[in-house]
């Protein structure tokens, strides 16, 4: 059992910058993929970005060029670095685990919103 815990959540103007924080209750060392999604109210939960244990990342059209996964294995903990923020990143962000291919794991999510 993997317990995910996100922050780093909060209220911005557009613009500016967030990093959210995904962390591990244990070793995330040899995990398949870790990944960001994000639901905005009203609509489904959606892919933002992902990194493998390889790390090769991988984002979505929307994110792309502004947001930066990356994983620190030392502190079991994955990281969101969301710059130049609009009102549609508006959303919860949650962390997803995928250790193995049989097993997944999710966050509880941090909630991100951007004002115009």
């Amino acid at each position: 059992q993997v317990q995910l815990v996100e922050s780093g959540g909060g209220l911005v103007q557009a613009g500016e910058s967030l990093r959210l924080s995904c962390g591990a209750s244990g070793s995330i060392v040899g995990f398949i993929v870790m990944r960001w999604y994000r639901q905005a109210p009203g609509k489904q939960r959606e892919f933002v970005a992902s990194i493998t244990r390889s790390d090769s990342t991988n984002y979505s059209d929307s994110v792309k060029g502004r947001f930066t996964i990356s994983r620190d294995d030392a502190k079991n903990t994955v990281y969101l670095q969301m710059n130049s923020l609009k009102p549609e990143d508006t959303a919860v962000y949650y962390c997803n685990a995928v250790p193995s291919t049989w097993s997944a794991y999710w966050g509880q999510g941090t909630q991100v919103t951007v004002s115009a």
